[in-house]
C-alpha cells in the first residue's frame, strides 16, 4: 500500500450539512465517531470504510482554511517522509502527529501548494479500496504547477510511474500516473479561474446524470460536465453547499 492514496476526508464548516449532502449524493452510510473529543464522521461504502467528514480544526480555521477534501498517502515512516517532502521543495504544514490507536499523520504541500497528507496506520491493514465500486474514489487529479515538475516531485517521493501524456490543447498536457502498476490519476496545470492548486478526488457513482441531479437537489452545484473522458467513463466536477470541490465519475451517462 506504500505510496498509494488510502483515505480521504473533508474539513467542514457544517458537519451535519456535509453528512446530509454526501449521503444523498453518493449513498454513503454515515457512522459518527469521536476521537480525542474531535467529532469525526466515518463514510462507509457497503462494508468498506473509505473516508470521513470533520469540522475544520480551530487552528486551521484561524489560518484561513476553507472546506476542502484531502487525501492521505500511505508511507512507512511519517517523519522520514516529511523530511523528504521538504528536501524536494514541498512544505510541512503540520508536523508528524499521532492519533491514539489509529496512526500518525502529517499535513504536507507540494511545491505548487497543493495539499495532501502523509499517513502510517498502527495496523498494516488498509481499507480495501476498489476504484470501480460506487462510493469509492475512482480517480485522483492534481491541478497544480507544471505537470512535468509535479510528476518529478511525487514520483521521487512515492515511486509513481508515468502513463499516457495527453495533449489538451490550450490547457496543456494531462499526465496520467500509475501507482503499483495501476492507473490512479492525472496531473495538469491549474486553470486560471481556479483559486489555488489542489487535488481533486473523483467519487465513483452508478450513472452520472442521476448523480448530477442529486448534487443540484441537495444544494450543490455542477461546475463542469457531464463530459465523457478517454476510456468511456463520464465525469462531473462540482461544489458542495459549503464550496468544497469534488468530482464524480461513472461508467455510464
Amino acid at each position: 500500500m506504500l505510496g498509494k492514496f488510502i483515505w480521504y476526508d473533508q474539513m467542514s464548516n457544517d458537519l451535519p450539512g456535509a453528512e446530509k449532502f454526501y449521503s444523498k449524493v453518493v449513498g454513503w452510510t454515515i457512522a459518527p465517531n469521536t476521537m480525542n473529543a474531535q467529532r469525526y464522521s466515518l463514510l462507509q461504502a457497503g462494508e468498506t470504510m473509505v473516508g470521513g467528514l470533520m469540522p475544520i480544526p480551530e487552528e486551521a480555521a484561524k489560518m484561513g482554511a476553507r472546506p476542502a477534501w484531502m487525501g492521505y498517502i500511505a508511507v512507512d515512516d511519517v517523519k522520514a517522509y516529511a523530511d523528504k517532502v521538504k528536501a524536494a521543495g514541498g512544505a510541512i504544514h503540520r508536523p508528524p502527529t499521532e492519533i491514539p490507536n489509529v496512526g500518525t499523520f502529517a499535513i504536507a504541500g507540494d511545491p505548487s501548494g497543493a495539499g495532501f497528507l502523509l499517513f502510517k496506520g498502527n495496523s498494516d491493514q488498509a481499507p480495501a479500496q476498489d476504484p470501480t465500486k460506487p462510493g469509492h474514489i475512482g480517480w485522483h487529479e492534481l491541478h497544480g504547477g507544471d505537470p512535468e515538475s509535479s510528476f518529478a516531485f511525487y514520483s521521487g517521493l512515492f515511486g509513481w510511474t508515468k502513463g499516457e501524456a495527453i495533449n489538451m490543447g490550450p490547457v496543456g498536457t494531462y499526465q496520467i500516473f500509475t501507482t503499483k502498476g495501476q492507473q490512479a490519476g492525472g496531473m495538469m496545470k491549474k486553470m486560471a479561474e481556479e483559486p489555488a492548486p489542489h487535488w481533486l478526488y473523483y467519487i465513483t457513482v452508478d450513472a452520472i446524470d442521476a448523480a448530477g441531479d442529486r448534487v443540484k437537489s441537495a444544494g450543490g452545484k455542477i461546475v463542469h460536465g457531464p463530459v465523457q473522458v478517454p476510456g468511456g467513463r463520464w465525469i462531473v466536477n462540482g461544489l458542495d453547499p459549503q464550496g468544497a470541490m469534488f468530482a464524480l465519475v461513472a461508467p455510464k451517462k
